[in-house]
């Protein structure tokens, strides 16, 4: 994988996860709620990172879908912080295929703060710790 196809594939879970954190927090209250208002301006915000490195690169952006299929039903806080769990899980997957293409210090540095961010939001919504997160 080159390191604009993994810069694309980190955009796209990251409006996947735009998308899903949304859904979640209207399940949410109280703490979780302001937890999954964090994460989705986490989220946000490492979109706009990726954009503008993808556009530097004289590239477009990969777009984000209308809607997207969510991989659970969310009816309640238990579901919703289940799949904010999920959501996590697979971006630390998606960062760690970015750091490993990383060829510019920006992008590697990107990746790793945020592979560590993954790694520290699944602790946060009730995921198990993990010897290398974001590996396969």
């Amino acid at each position: 994988m080159t390191e604009l196809e993994a810069l694309q594939a980190a955009l796209a879970g990251e409006h996947a996860a735009l998308y899903g954190v949304g859904v979640a927090g209207g399940k949410l209250n109280g703490a979780k709620f302001r937890a999954a208002t964090d994460t989705f301006d986490r989220h946000r915000d490492n979109r706009d990172q990726l954009s503008a490195l993808i556009a530097a690169a004289d590239e477009t952006p990969v777009a984000a879908e209308p809607a997207y299929d969510l991989p659970q039903p969310v009816t309640n806080g238990a579901s919703a912080g289940q799949l904010v769990l999920l959501i996590e899980r697979r971006l630390a997957g998606v960062y760690g295929d970015l750091v490993e293409a990383a060829e510019q210090p920006a992008v590697r540095k990107l990746a790793i703060e945020q592979l560590l961010a993954t790694a520290t939001a699944q602790l946060s919504w009730g995921g198990a710790p993990v010897a290398l997160p974001g590996d396969a």
